[in-house]
């Protein structure tokens, strides 16, 4: 009767909802109930709402607390003493027996919002007892104020309270491991169950705008979410009324489902332009405007876009005069200041109150979440640019996938210098932190070297995403304090080198973790966070990804890397058929993609990039990593940059070249120093530069290096 009671009044209070009661029934009758520890009311809710008797491992020292003492009465109870080696062993046997039994594998309530550390000791007491795992997500309890979130998330009195219950599942690991090893491998597979499920569970399925106002209505429609060079910060409520605003305009002048071409820099008026289009079922098209007019244009062309939204402003600014006339001869540019004009102010009052009541009016059901939310293109490392259509199912998945691995709050601010036609830049420096209660902060240029770090310092940044090359810049710009207040930088897009690595380390006491990814993968497939961290890796594939390694002959311990998630793009958009999808697929089916890069992936998922499988040259019939040969030159003289590529040779079938901005470099030299390596891996050939070529992402150049080193070489040989 107690039970049914208290049952009533949580679900009167919290309006709590049970969802998945059948994975409950088809678990067994010895169940291990693992479950996220998000406020001190989970006992309270789990021993009322889940069915029949259930009994929970308790510390002995907590039971003892005044407050518990009914609620071990109402439910079972087995004590545990952590210090006491016995306790586990008694754990297993009692598992051995029918019984539903819960444990919170963090072992505390979380401080972070987050997963906190899962104990390897639950996922052993698993293994051994041979009990079936049920995950349980609780949901809405961390915003009570029976959390320990004071001060970190907006509390609430009765927010809704959600029981999410998942598949019955088992710990296995290799049979073969034995001690300390199967108990940190029974650990980690635990772990992996907890992440699955808190990115499983969450709300990901729906559109970029929709998740905008889901935000608003957790984090408050006051708090701050954008900042830009104008130093005028932007709210919830005043970012969703001038995106409704300048939506509403856009309409006028576009239609539904159209690609609408982006040139504008990073700043919180081209987040307004990118949240006007998707709230009308327009897709922003992001151009690289470091690609000049003819690049832009021909990606206006491959994804049929006959409207260009830029200002007259950044056109100045930017020197963009010439590209912007250019432009115009084919297609409608569009002034944000002309269209700003025609906002009447009965406009901004019509805006105003659709965003006061946007939960009413807005949708949700009826806009599809594997629409296209933005089209992305490729940088053109490789070939021409192509088209990537990204849904809004692919964005969310992906910060989902993020947020189950690493912890990030609304007290954090991120300073996103990235473009937002690069998919880092795009997906996770700017509608990540938005829709995440986290406050962006714009900064138009990468490559302002003395600048950003006086930004990251001013602005207070907590969080910094970056390439190897914009971060081995600011490190050696940056004074040693600029960024005191950096809970984390993430490096990708480029391999991480050691020295930019150990500068980070050495002079501002930061470890960098580095990831991987690509456009294609909205842009996250791995990444090193402070809780799995392995130095040479980019770390472990994010939760629910599945990948497979296709054998590459000649290469050994690796192979092509093939990748399947929610986060896999809808497909490309080629030039040689404009506006038409084609889907991802690779050998093993569609919706597979293909990255092109040689990887290893070791017992634990963590990633190790070898190269780009078109970043081996063959000589000689031996294949020879590219990247490989850079990272070693690089350990050699480390306070200059490397490119080496590849030519062909007529004898060898290939030869290399290093491009360096080291001077005086002779293969007699390089010999000496690179003690131990095969002839085979070294360069023959040398040119220096002042500056090494990159694109406006802080990517290598690799076509135009190459380039460079065929137009050298031959012009020597015509010579």
């Amino acid at each position: 009767m107690l039970k049914i009671i208290l049952r009533w009044i949580l679900t009167l209070i919290f309006k709590v909802e049970v969802k998945g009661l059948e994975n409950y029934k088809k678990a067994g009758d010895r169940v291990l109930i693992i479950a996220n520890h998000s406020s001190f009311l989970d006992p309270l809710l789990l021993g009322v709402f889940l069915p029949g008797k259930v009994t929970f491992a308790i510390n002995t020292q907590i039971a003892k607390r005044w407050w518990l003492k009914p609620f071990i009465n109402l439910t079972g109870f087995f004590p545990m003493d952590p210090t006491h080696p016995l306790s586990l062993k008694n754990l297993i046997h009692h598992l051995q027996k029918p019984s539903n039994t819960v444990l919170f594998p963090e072992g505390r309530i979380t401080v972070t919002g987050s997963l906190m550390k899962v104990y390897d000791g639950t996922g052993m007491v698993a293994d051994k007892s041979g009990a079936t795992i049920l995950p349980v997500r609780i949901e809405g309890a961390q915003f009570t104020h029976f959390s320990r979130l004071q001060n970190i998330v907006r509390l609430r009195f009765f927010p809704k309270i959600t029981l999410k219950i998942l598949p019955p599942t088992k710990v296995t690991v290799a049979k073969e491991l034995r001690g300390k090893e199967r108990r940190h491998a029974c650990g980690l597979v635990l772990t992996d169950i907890m992440t699955d499920m808190m990115f499983t569970t969450s709300h990901y399925q729906q559109t970029l705008f929709s998740a905008l106002i889901e935000a608003k209505g957790i984090h408050g429609g006051k708090h701050t979410v954008a900042e830009d060079l104008d130093r005028q910060p932007l709210s919830y409520n005043t970012l969703i009324t001038r995106s409704i605003a300048i939506g509403n305009a856009l309409t006028k002048i576009t239609k539904k489902g159209e690609n609408v071409g982006i040139f504008l820099p990073n700043s919180t008026k081209t987040l307004n332009v990118v949240l006007g289009l998707q709230l009308h079922d327009r897709v922003p098209a992001m151009l690289n405007y470091s690609t000049g007019a003819s690049g832009m244009t021909s990606a206006c062309h491959t994804a049929q876009v006959n409207t260009v939204l830029t200002s007259r402003r950044f056109i100045e600014l930017g020197k963009f005069e010439h590209d912007a006339a250019q432009l115009a001869e084919n297609l409608n540019l569009v002034y944000l200041e002309d269209l700003g004009e025609k906002i009447s102010g009965l406009d901004k009052l019509k805006a105003l109150i659709q965003a006061k009541t946007i939960h009413i009016w807005y949708p949700h059901g009826q806009h599809n979440p594997d629409s296209p939310a933005v089209v992305l293109f490729t940088s053109g490392s490789e070939g021409a640019p192509k088209g990537v259509v990204l849904s809004h199912r692919n964005i969310l998945a992906n910060h989902k996938q993020v947020a189950a691995r690493i912890n990030f709050n609304p007290q954090d601010t991120v300073l996103n210098f990235l473009p937002m036609f690069h998919s880092f830049g795009f997906t996770v420096g700017t509608m990540l932190p938005i829709m995440s209660g986290m406050t962006t902060f714009f900064y138009p240029s990468p490559l302002h070297y003395s600048i950003i770090p006086e930004i990251a310092y001013d602005i207070n940044a907590t969080i910094m995403f970056g390439t190897n090359t914009f971060l081995a810049a600011y490190g050696k710009k940056a004074h040693a304090y600029d960024f005191y207040n950096i809970r984390y930088v993430v490096a990708g897009a480029e391999k991480l080198h050691e020295n930019t690595r150990k500068l980070w380390a050495d002079k501002f006491g930061i470890r960098i973790l580095e990831g991987y990814g690509a456009t294609e993968t909205a842009p996250v497939a791995a990444v090193n966070t402070p809780m799995f961290y392995k130095a040479g890796t980019v770390g472990r594939l994010l939760p629910n990804m599945q990948y497979k390694l296709e054998h590459i002959p000649g290469i050994e311990g690796a192979g092509k890397l093939h990748l399947y998630g929610e986060n896999i793009m809808q497909g490309y958009l080629l030039a040689d058929n404009p506006g038409k999808l084609v889907p991802p697929s690779s050998i093993y089916g569609l919706g597979w993609y293909d990255t092109g890069d040689i990887a290893h992936v070791d017992e634990e998922n963590y990633v190790t990039i070898k190269g780009r499988s078109k970043r081996f040259a063959k000589i000689s019939g031996e294949m020879v990593s590219l990247t490989a040969t850079e990272q070693l030159i690089t350990d050699i003289w480390p306070d200059t940059q490397h490119i080496v590529v590849s030519i062909p040779d007529e004898k060898k079938g290939e030869q290399l070249v290093l491009i360096t901005t080291q001077e005086n470099v002779t293969s007699k030299e390089l010999m000496q120093k690179a003690t131990g390596i095969a002839s085979i891996s070294l360069p023959k050939k040398f040119i220096t530069v002042e500056k090494l070529p990159v694109l406006a992402t802080g990517k290598v150049n690799y076509p135009t290096a190459t380039q460079l080193a065929l137009d050298h070489f031959t012009s020597l040989v015509l010579d």
